[in-house]
């Protein structure tokens, strides 16, 4: 049992849990998706590269240099623009639903491709997980349009291939280097499509400068160096299950920042994917 890599996940998904709460507020000032996107990728990019310069430790992914830009541009970036696409056909929560279910394809995925034991505790706790997020995210069967579901799916699916990719890349490569390479990558492909669709912007007042470096540090340059560090420790399918405390940590934040409201439901649904959680964290390796 690995006691540094479930925690490490968890706060990744703290991290990732906050992007919902600060692109609302970013949504309000007007900003554009490949606005915040843009600035997202390229501010911690700038982070992640300044503090492995410092360190000494910023070089090329030795042997595989397309990893780390097929990672971003390809994957992390494909899978946010198809998230935000299933958002003009379905609610919020429905999306949510949709998109939590790729710890199925990471869980598969990782057994075929990667050899990762699947245990029946590992099974139980996706199980428990994925019905706390159903809770959590409220679901709305009858709002539930097939193109969104389509769309949605197709991003758990790049999702739990960038999962999968991702550890079998940790074999040989640093997390941290992994990292400099995925978030420019993501950048350039925001800056072009923001750039070609003409919906792209410098943030003009300080408060929302604020909210992109509050975006790019705490909801994306932490969390993605955290997620690699435990990902190489715990395996896809762990982590993957791990990250689905992510809504719970939205719904917090939602109702403390948003005055969103916490029903009976809600709780229940948190206590599911924490159970889910505490399940992966007792499994023994």
């Amino acid at each position: 049992m690995d006691r540094v890599g479930t925690p490490l996940v968890l706060v990744s998904a703290a991290g990732f849990g906050t992007l919902g709460v600060l692109g609302e507020l970013a949504a309000a000032e007007g900003l554009s998706i490949p606005t915040v996107l843009t600035f997202r990728f390229v501010l911690a990019a700038l982070v992640v590269w300044a503090i492995l310069g410092a360190r000494g430790e910023l070089r090329r992914l030795r042997g595989r240099p397309l990893v780390g830009f097929a990672l971003g541009a390809l994957g992390y970036a494909a899978m946010s623009g198809l998230f935000f696409w299933g958002l003009t056909f379905m609610t919020a929560g429905l999306v949510g639903i949709v998109l939590s279910t790729y710890p199925v394809f990471v869980v598969a995925a990782a057994t075929v491709g990667l050899g990762e034991r699947v245990t029946r505790r590992t099974v139980a706790a996706l199980g428990a997980a994925l019905a706390g997020v159903a809770l959590v995210t409220g679901a709305d069967p009858a709002g539930a349009d097939p193109r969104g579901i389509a769309v949605v799916l197709a991003a758990a699916l790049v999702y739990a291939g960038y999962i999968t990719v991702s550890r079998s890349a940790l074999t040989t490569v640093d997390p941290q280097v992994l990292t400099a390479h995925v978030l420019p990558a993501a950048a350039v492909a925001y800056l072009a499509v923001g750039t070609a669709t003409g919906q792209l912007r410098i943030p003009a007042t300080v408060y929302e400068w604020e909210l992109e470096v509050a975006i790019a540090v705490v909801a994306t340059a932490l969390p993605i160096f955290t997620f690699f560090a435990g990902l190489r420790r715990i395996g896809a399918s762990r982590a993957s299950i791990v990250s689905t405390v992510e809504p719970v940590v939205t719904l917090l934040l939602g109702a403390a920042v948003l005055d969103e409201p916490i029903t009976p439901v809600t709780m229940v649904g948190g206590a599911l994917v924490l159970g889910g959680v505490l399940l992966v964290q007792t499994d023994a390796e």
